[in-house]
């Protein structure tokens, strides 16, 4: 996949100032880590007349695959011939415009410290994408290009050259020139027009992306006659989106028209409920839940255990129900930070009656830890070592034994939704381990199985129809002493996706505590490494 961006000078302003502009050294070349493969920046030739910067995106075709499962929203949604075989290498897509916009962000955003007065200046740029996907054609790519200010050319490849009788493919070998526009609204305009042509992206489109639109669009896009085309295609053809960005671009049109600001023109809603609409934080949505989860267990005396900075606790602790919590780290320093996030040193007494914060290792038993009603494992167990994990599950289930047990971590199959997470990365660098949801509900059915326990599953965070929630929790309760028994001689518990429910034995194969079986009865990639 390749795209290149030139221009010329004179000696009074050199054509080498697109380094500058591009931030990015016209001497070298650079590498740069994309959510699906490797973007490599190089000038093939740079001197005071002519400077050309190329952008190189070697696409991971098996990553692309893994991480979409190769079709729809993460994947090649039009791959001819096969998962591992198609045209997200080698034609300019969405995939090409998430490059540009992470490899030349400060240049889209028009900034240039060196020189400052360079991002404001048009110059004559010329614009070459060798292979193109236009799903409307040649006259399609005119329509979008040309009103901008480019001279548009636009061939179509044919499907093969030595039979022409074939025809054309959907691919156009595109080139652009202008004399009057800048190197960030050529940036903004094909990171919104690329994928636009292609009529496809290779992530999921949520509500964010028309905050990206509207950003790379200011300036063209409100005037552009096809701009209803241009929104339509951006968002996937999401209905509710297209009809939000449109509304939002009627509101830029007549405030340019009246000569004022879109704040005067919008003054039917108040600044406040946008501030309501904007998404709440994964981490806000996982102590919610975790709130949730522990009022309806009727928990009073909680443990948060890996407490870190405190976050949770502080939360606790605007609820009167929960008597006592105890919150408990293997990091001092964390342990610092949440005393004085929790203001201890101010608390008053009643108050600081009801929290205690302890420095302690989930590796081990700790005698402390008994008679609670519940204790709470949010984001812990992932930064943990495989081999570890039993000591963990003996020190909590087996020694501390509390009524409730919740615990939640990263479902590795959402990550295909983090646009700018880099294929085959987990989402945090001290994570060991990231489960499938299969994964973890094996993991948790075999302890649940070993100690007593009950166990059900519940989605935090937008539960995806195709990968699942950003999060998995899983809740488990203490079984009655007899229940108990029975368990213990009746095998395994288990659990479903979606509502949280409880099960019976479970009847996954290969469970041993420290990871599930996929689909084919093969150990998954993370356990056969830890084995």
């Amino acid at each position: 996949m390749f795209l290149t961006i030139g221009t010329t000078g004179t000696p009074e302003r050199p054509a080498t100032d697109l380094g500058f502009l591009l931030h990015k050294h016209p001497g070298r070349s650079q590498a740069f880590s994309t959510s699906y493969g490797t973007a490599h920046v190089l000038y093939p030739e740079a001197d005071a007349e002519r400077c050309t910067a190329a952008l190189l995106l070697e696409v991971d075709a098996v990553a692309l695959v893994r991480r979409g499962k190769g079709k729809g929203r993460g994947g090649a949604p039009d791959a001819a011939l096969a998962q591992y075989v198609n045209d997200r290498p080698y034609a300019a897509s969405s995939l090409l415009a998430v490059a540009l916009s992470g490899v030349f962000s400060s240049a889209m955003r028009g900034v240039c410290a060196a020189k400052p007065e360079l991002p404001a200046q048009p110059r004559p740029l010329r614009v070459e994408i060798p292979a193109l996907p236009a799903r409307g054609g040649p006259a399609l790519v005119h329509a979008l290009f040309a009103p901008l200010g480019w001279r548009v050319s636009a061939e179509p490849v044919a499907l093969d050259a030595r039979f022409p009788q074939w025809g054309d493919s959907r691919y156009v070998s595109l080139t652009l020139e202008s004399q009057t526009l800048t190197v960030a609204e050529t940036l903004r305009q094909l990171y919104v027009l690329l994928p636009v042509l292609d009529d496809a992206k290779h992530y999921w489109v949520s509500a964010d992306e028309v905050d990206k639109l509207l950003r790379a669009g200011e300036g063209w896009l409100p005037d552009h006659p096809e701009h209803k085309l241009i929104t339509s295609r951006f968002l996937s053809r999401r209905w509710s989106l297209t009809r939000q960005a449109m509304e939002r671009l009627e509101l830029v049109r007549l405030a340019e028209a009246d000569d004022s600001e879109v704040e005067d023109i919008d003054n039917a809603v108040a600044a406040e409920a946008e501030t309501q609409e904007r998404p709440t934080p994964l981490a806000e949505q996982r102590r919610e839940a975790l709130v949730a989860a522990l009022t309806r267990a009727g928990a009073a005396r909680v443990l948060d255990l890996g407490c870190g900075q405190g976050q949770l606790v502080q939360a606790l602790l605007k609820n009167p129900r929960f008597t006592e919590i105890v919150g408990v780290d293997v990091s001092m320093r964390a342990l610092t930070v949440a005393a004085r996030r929790l203001k201890l040193d101010r608390m008053g007494e009643r108050q600081a009656s009801r929290v205690q914060l302890l420095q302690g290792s989930l590796a081990y038993t700790d005698s402390r830890l008994k008679g609670y009603d519940a204790a709470v494992l949010s984001e812990v167990i992932e930064h943990l070592d495989l081999p570890r994990l039993p000591a963990l599950e003996y020190a909590v289930f087996g020694s501390a034994r509390p009524r409730t047990v919740l615990v939640t971590t990263p479902n590795v199959e959402y990550n295909v939704r983090w646009e700018s997470l880099p294929a085959g990365h987990v989402r945090h660098g001290d994570h060991r381990f990231e489960w499938t949801r299969r994964e973890f509900r094996a993991w948790a059915a075999a302890v649940a199985g070993r100690h007593g326990y009950d166990v059900a599953f519940l989605p935090v965070g937008p539960d995806d129809p195709e990968v699942g929630p950003p999060t998995q929790m899983a809740v488990f309760e203490r079984k009655a002493a007899g229940a108990e028994n029975e368990g213990a001689r009746g095998g395994h518990a288990g659990g479903r996706d979606g509502k949280a429910s409880k099960t019976g034995t479970n009847e996954t194969t290969g469970t041993n505590g420290t990871g599930g079986t996929d689909e084919m009865g093969e150990k998954s990639e993370k356990e056969a490494e830890a084995a």
